[in-house]
């Protein structure tokens, strides 16, 4: 059964480890330049962005280079802006290019910067001038991908030691406007008032624009300011007699973490606020990532390669008791009042006596923090998140391949 929590905090996930299932867009070329295609012909376009500066240049007539009309629908105009797009990338040009990634097969699809689908030639075009670039993009692409994966099993070693308490203040990040310079007078302004008065006019509305600017940055310093101060006294006073601060400063500290999904954690403080209770809702192991992926020396794809069922199941366990970890390192880091943790991780099965859901509880440890305190956490890359749970009063029903069977978790009494 779940507990009654008081509590909850529903996590945002800081790092995406699957492609969707259209793949990830990448980009080649400079932002600011497209080409597209139309009745009027293939058109060119360049520009300065943030600026809204904008250059448009016509790089073939209407129906391809030559205009003709006796070929079959399109076929011109694709013709023309393969040809468009050659003479572009010989002469040095480049062009945003958006490539997607098939998250099955690892094939690649070629976009135009506004997401037009590009013609088979113009991807021939593109991949023979552009190959060393699109290369780099993709094999970069992959090692994010494979580095993801592996991150799953070794989200403890980013846990932070429990004597790191209280709060560093950030400064404001944002700087003030630039200082409001009047414009100069000239020596003919003396000769002719109207002029003379026109810029005393503009001075007076830049100043006032410089103003208000000014002002409103000052506002947002001070807000951000009181801000941090507030944080501040509650990490570093409040946290240790108020609640209200407890959750506040544990649901902060917990969003700050990248975690891989979406992660939902009910919490409840005992009545004396020395023990907390934490009830995580863990993926499912239909969520892992399957594959790795490698990239062939002579073409311009990603390729699968499968992970074995035991090692699907290894890094499954290794990511559930990461979680765990982590949580727990919140906790003892950021709640210096509480004296033991009690974290049980469930996850949803279909239940085949009714063909519903419901929960299953795959561990339940009770950590003390002086037990917690023993963990070099200079040295976190040579701890085992499973080991180290076993190390404490552990609840837990698992194989040596990974496969969990339920239990009870613990309760906070």
């Amino acid at each position: 059964m779940a507990f009654r929590f008081q509590r909850r905090i529903r996590l945002a996930p800081g790092v995406r480890l699957n492609l969707s299932k259209r793949g990830l867009g990448l980009s080649v070329g400079p932002r600011g330049a497209s080409l597209s295609m139309g009745p009027s012909g293939v058109h060119g376009h360049a520009g300065i962005p943030g600026t809204g500066l904008a250059y448009r240049r016509r790089l073939s007539g209407a129906g391809g280079r030559g205009g003709g009309r006796g070929g079959a629908p399109g076929t011109a105009v694709t013709a023309g802006s393969a040809a468009a797009l050659e003479g572009l990338l010989a002469e040095g040009g480049s062009l945003p290019v958006r490539l997607e990634v098939d998250s099955q097969s690892g094939q690649v699809s070629y976009f135009h910067g506004d997401g037009t689908p590009m013609s088979d030639a113009e991807t021939r075009v593109l991949r023979r001038h552009a190959e060393e670039s699109l290369r780099e993009q993709l094999q970069a692409h992959c090692e994010r991908l494979n580095a993801d994966l592996d991150r799953l099993g070794r989200l403890h070693e980013e846990t932070p030691t429990p004597s790191s308490t209280g709060y560093v203040m950030r400064d404001f990040a944002e700087s003030p406007p630039p200082p409001f310079v009047p414009l100069p007078a000239a020596w003919w302004h003396g000769l002719w008032p109207p002029a003379g008065r026109r810029r005393e006019e503009e001075n007076h509305r830049l100043r006032a624009q410089f103003d208000e600017r000014y002002r409103a940055w000052e506002w947002r310093k001070a807000e951000h300011d009181a801000a941090e101060f507030a944080r501040y006294q509650r990490e570093g006073e409040q946290v240790w007699h108020d609640p209200d601060a407890m959750e506040e400063t544990l649901r902060e500290r917990l969003e700050e973490i990248a975690w891989p999904r979406e992660t939902q954690i009910d919490f409840d403080l005992g009545s004396d606020l020395h023990a907390i209770a934490v009830d995580i809702d863990l993926p499912g192991e239909e969520e892992m990532p399957d594959r790795y992926w490698g990239m062939p020396p002579k073409q311009l794809r990603l390729t699968p390669r499968r992970l074995s069922a035991t090692r699907q199941r290894e890094l499954y366990r290794d990511h559930v008791h990461g979680i765990a970890f982590r949580v727990l390192g919140a906790v003892f880091a950021r709640l210096p009042a509480v004296q033991e943790a009690r974290v049980s991780g469930y996850r949803q099965v279909i239940d085949p006596a009714t063909g519903g859901e419901r929960d299953q509880y795959l561990y339940s440890v009770k950590v003390t923090r002086e037990q917690w305190g023993r963990i070099h956490f200079d040295r976190l890359d040579q701890v085992d998140p499973v080991a180290a749970m076993e190390a404490f009063t552990l609840r837990r029903e698992m194989t040596k391949t990974g496969i969990f069977r339920d239990i009870e978790p613990f309760k906070l009494v």
